[in-house]
């Protein structure tokens, strides 16, 4: 054990860092969450792309690239809502909307981890993971 007490919030930090230093990638340690929440954060149009990296010694590390528009982030703001502490659940009627519905809510439920718009559509609630905007 690293000491993370939070592996999704640690990526989701140094996604936050990265953009304000305007770095093109920013790697994290892998995991089948991170990486899930990466494939919404991709097909949502956060990032432009990600990928695992293999390691000798069994570890593998996600890279993420980041995604900018006429020089600005176009993650604006990404923030935990569930965390270890506090575990936020929502049903599917209460998914709450992020800035107006410009923004997404991400979510991981019984189908798999899904932007809130895609819950709603298959009708499934669940832990709300981050919010992004």
């Amino acid at each position: 054990m690293s000491g993370i007490t939070d592996p999704l919030g640690d990526m989701l930090t140094r996604i936050r860092n990265g953009l304000m230093r305007n770095k093109s990638k920013v790697s994290s340690p892998s995991s089948k969450l991170r990486a899930n929440v990466c494939e919404v954060l991709k097909s949502e149009g956060y990032i432009r792309d990600y990928s695992t990296a293999q390691f000798d010694d069994g570890k593998s590390e996600i890279v993420i690239e980041l995604k900018y528009y006429e020089e600005k982030p176009v993650i604006r703001e990404i923030s935990r809502v569930s965390r270890p502490g506090l575990r936020v659940y929502s049903s599917v009627k209460s998914i709450p909307h992020v800035a107006n519905g410009l923004g997404i809510n991400i979510l991981s439920t019984p189908k798999g981890v899904m932007a809130d718009h895609e819950a709603r559509s298959q009708n499934v609630g669940g832990e709300i993971l981050c919010r992004v905007f």
